[in-house]
């Protein structure tokens, strides 16, 4: 056992916190391993493993009632603290116990009574760049965050705002985190211009957000230097060339990572799902991995992406493009006709994709009239989608059955005109040939992350946890007053508004009260589907977990029956719970950025429409006002009570009804309303609504 493991296990096992003296004793250490031991503390000590208390004594967090995390902050200056730990709580952190920590930075948090916390320690932080407007007085010069996580001003020192006028959109770099009553202390570092098209929008999200947009010179000519691989470095794969194969994505796609097999059995079918294999390129601590593993995962813009790893691995080296042989990493599962996997085998292949498909070719192939007609796709490829077809819905049947929960949640898609601004905004198309590959990579993630648990090698899972009750509480008393129902459980709820005017709320409310997914060391399985054990391991060009995953099941199956050696399990669980937490913040702030992106399209879209009247229907409701989508196009605005002046309107929580106190007009979720765009704020990328006559 590492030295690691052996004194987490120790402590674990006192009654008590431990001084250095006698961990050192306790593990009967000579003069020459003590000195050993006294570094691992102090390393485990910064890293927040371990926690050095008042006294000199050492225990894990956890056992003293401590919790390790990441800060989620809110803009009222009070947050969360998500603890690593997917066994512990979320803990409140009310503002004046925040220790000036700053959103996802890393800290240790006490609990104390009445529910909330205190953080005591930051351990990292995250965030060195800000993006915000000078503010100057006479006596001071501060800079006002754009981002709403972000509750304090910086303090700009007066020399660094000389010359730089008030309102001035700059980037600072912090040089002095906050602590309790002091403020950051920043510098700025680049003037920002206020956008004038839409691209320039996008391209000052990323500037404010710290979105990369080009790749270290270093990392770009190490990729420019590989190679396809000569043909004796393929021998030891399987060859599936000859295998009928194709890539279904979607049509704007550039970088295809995974590609679908299918054959029907005696028993049901055989599935092979071939997944690019990115570690033959990209080796663990090179140029280009480190650079991945900054990133953590790749962006995606309505104009570009901004992958992972450079365009000659992720477009070219990498893809699975149609009629090129490609190095693979391939799940073989053999299913009976009911969907239930009996048996999967991994290896690494050589596969040939024959023919690169959209998701809106394969479903116009699989309704009737066009199967018949889509006959250049020959009979043999066109009865591959029709048992893909079956497959995937034995499948999906099956994992509702468990208890995997079903959302339809509309999502909208910004289309874009020659010159790069958004002619409309559409919800985004979601037919069966997304629901097949979803289920053939859902069905992959889960096989391989059932194949590592039962291994007994340290991994990176994706877990979901369950929602705490007071959270189904909260929601289910919600929905019983839109729906005129009780429900035991969540699932319950999505089923029962399902085609009702109520559906895109309840959906929603059901998923706010759900933690988010996370990656994780501890396998505490995935809620919203129903999984006892998943992992990512479908998309390793965009996501770097993927990467981690594709490499350790690489290093289990070569090592067969003997398994991995103890050091190097030791090291994998020493290295990837910090590897976990940094792609969840990185995951996090590219949701952030693509959001961020959606929002300023939706400003430039309704920029020239203020005073416009829009038909829409009201889809929320909160004592606030009303959530409201437009049927023109496919946008959502909220309506703010405030704005609502020909009554007092009172919000009536038991039937979720927005009531005039005078009138008795009442708004009720499915209600028609006329939504007037009163202005459209550029800088704040808000669109303001009243209501209209």
């Amino acid at each position: 056992m590492a030295l690691r493991e052996e004194i987490l296990g120790r402590l674990r096992d006192k009654a008590r916190p431990q001084s250095f003296k006698e961990l050192a004793k306790d593990l009967r250490l000579g003069k020459a391993e003590s000195k050993k031991l006294k570094r691992m503390l102090d390393q485990m000590t910064s890293t927040g493993d371990l926690v050095l208390t008042r006294k000199g004594l050492y225990a894990p967090p956890g056992e003293i009632n401590l919790i390790k995390g990441y800060f989620e902050a809110h803009r009222d200056g009070f947050g969360f603290v998500i603890p690593d730990s997917p066994k512990e709580r979320d803990l409140f952190i009310p503002p004046p116990a925040t220790m000036g920590a700053m959103n996802n930075d890393k800290v240790i948090a006490r609990a104390e009574p009445g529910g909330k916390g205190r953080i005591i320690r930051i351990l990292e932080r995250a965030q060195t760049r800000i993006a915000g407007t000078v503010e100057k007085t006479r006596l001071a010069c501060f800079v006002r965050p754009k981002s709403r996580t972000m509750p304090v001003d910086i303090y700009i020192p007066h020399k660094e705002c000389a010359g730089i006028p008030n309102g001035q959109k700059v980037i600072v770099e912090i040089i002095e985190y906050p602590e309790d009553k002091r403020p950051p202390v920043g510098r700025i570092i680049r003037k920002l211009e206020a956008p004038t098209a839409p691209l320039e929008e996008i391209d000052a999200v990323m500037e404010e957000l710290g979105i990369p947009h080009k790749f270290p010179a270093a990392a770009q000519e190490a990729a420019k230097a590989l190679r396809h691989p000569e043909d004796d470095l393929l021998k030891h794969r399987k060859d599936l060339s000859r295998l009928r194969t194709v890539t279904i994505d979607g049509e704007r796609a550039k970088d295809f990572d995974d590609a679908v097999s299918i054959e029907v059995t005696d028993l049901g079918y055989k599935l092979w799902v071939h997944i690019a294999d990115v570690s033959h390129y990209v080796r663990e601590g090179d140029t280009i991995d480190l650079e991945a593993r900054d990133r953590a995962t790749s962006v995606y813009f309505p104009d570009r992406a901004i992958p992972m790893l450079p365009k000659e691995l992720s477009e070219d080296l990498c893809s699975l493009v149609p009629g090129k042989p490609r190095p693979a990493f391939t799940a073989e599962m053999d299913f009976d006709r009911f969907g239930k996997m009996y048996s999967a085998v991994f290896y690494q292949s050589l596969i040939t994709s024959q023919q690169r498909m959209t998701y809106t070719e394969v479903a116009r192939i699989l309704a009737e009239e066009d199967y018949r007609r889509a006959s250049r796709y020959g009979e043999k490829l066109l009865s591959d989608f029709k048992s893909m077809e079956e497959l995937a819905s034995a499948i999906r049947s099956r994992r509702m059955g468990r208890g995997s929960l079903d959302f339809d949640l509309p999502e909208p898609e910004v289309l874009l005109d020659m010159q790069g601004r958004p002619e409309d905004i559409i919800r985004a198309e979601r037919n069966i040939a997304h629901i097949i590959i979803e289920e053939f990579m859902i069905a992959a993630n889960e096989a391989v992350a059932g194949h590592l648990a039962a291994s007994g090698v340290p991994s990176i899972y994706r877990i979901h946890e369950e929602p705490d009750p007071e959270k189904f509480e909260e929601v289910a008393r919600y929905c019983r007053a839109v729906l005129r129902k009780r429900f035991a459980d969540l699932r319950g709820i999505i089923s029962a508004a399902r085609g009702t005017p109520a559906e895109e709320f309840a959906n929603y409310a059901v998923l706010r009260s759900l933690k988010q997914a996370r990656y994780s060391t501890e396998n505490v399985g995935h809620f919203g589907l129903a999984s006892e054990c998943y992992t990512h391991f479908t998309s390793p060009i965009r996501r770097y977990p993927d990467l981690i995953v594709h490499r350790i099941l690489k290093e289990v199956l070569a090592s067969g029956r003997k398994g991995l050696p103890e050091e190097r399990k030791a090291r994998l669980a020493q290295e990837l719970p910090g590897l976990a937490s940094h792609c969840s913040v990185m995951e996090r702030n590219a949701d952030q950025a693509e959001k961020t992106v959606l929002d300023a399209m939706k400003a430039w879209f309704m920029k020239d429409k203020a005073g416009e009247r829009f038909e829409a229907v009201i889809v929320g409701i909160t004592n606030y006002g009303l959530k409201v989508r437009f049927e023109d196009f496919f946008l959502e605005g909220f309506i703010h009570v405030s704005t609502m002046v020909d009554d007092y309107y009172i919000f009536d929580e038991n039937t979720l009804v927005l009531r005039g106190r005078r009138t008795g007009r009442r708004f009720r979720i499915g209600d028609r309303v006329q939504a007037r765009i009163d202005r459209v704020d550029m800088e704040a990328r808000e669109i303001l609504l009243g209501i209209g006559k």
